[in-house]
């Protein structure tokens, strides 16, 4: 039994507050001007205005094979998959604001480095780059990318 004398604190008042979460849009992105996914995942995904888009390893788009040729070779083919499913969410490489590279060893470095610069100009966008065990089809080189859809202002 509770003490008539006992103190206790008064009643905590509630408040909701109403919040109304925007809506996402989420559009899947496909394009014949790369080579379709090899697994289950899709070329890219738009969310609202960023644009994920997924691996590119140097597989020609129209017969699904490596291109020939080494890292150099292999380093084209994948960036001009890149940009043909930025294309298709339209934009351009001047819309990517992040890449991560991966390459089959770091002794491709300055090569791979010296083309990807032929596709993207000053400012460039963020980056990471790991050597890593291995790619999928035997690939020497994989770029992944995020991009901003719309035009980019520079300040």
């Amino acid at each position: 039994m509770a003490d008539d004398n006992s103190t206790s604190s008064p009643p905590v008042k509630k408040r909701l507050v109403a919040t109304k979460m925007a809506s996402i849009t989420r559009q899947i992105i496909s394009t014949a001007k790369a080579p379709a996914a090899i697994g289950p995942y899709v070329q890219a995904t738009l969310v609202n205005n960023t644009l994920y888009l997924s691996g590119a390893i140097g597989l020609n788009p129209k017969n699904g094979n490596m291109v020939e040729g080494g890292v150099e070779a292999e380093t084209h083919q994948a960036l001009r998959n890149l940009g043909g499913v930025l294309e298709a969410a339209g934009c351009t490489y001047k819309n990517v604001v992040d890449t991560t590279v991966l390459l089959s060893t770091m002794d491709n470095f300055a090569k791979v480095n010296a083309i990807y610069a032929e596709y993207f100009k000053e400012p460039y966008p963020a980056r990471a780059c790991f050597a890593v065990a291995g790619l999928p089809k035997g690939a020497l080189f994989e770029i992944k990318a995020v991009a901003v859809v719309g035009e980019i202002q520079e300040s």
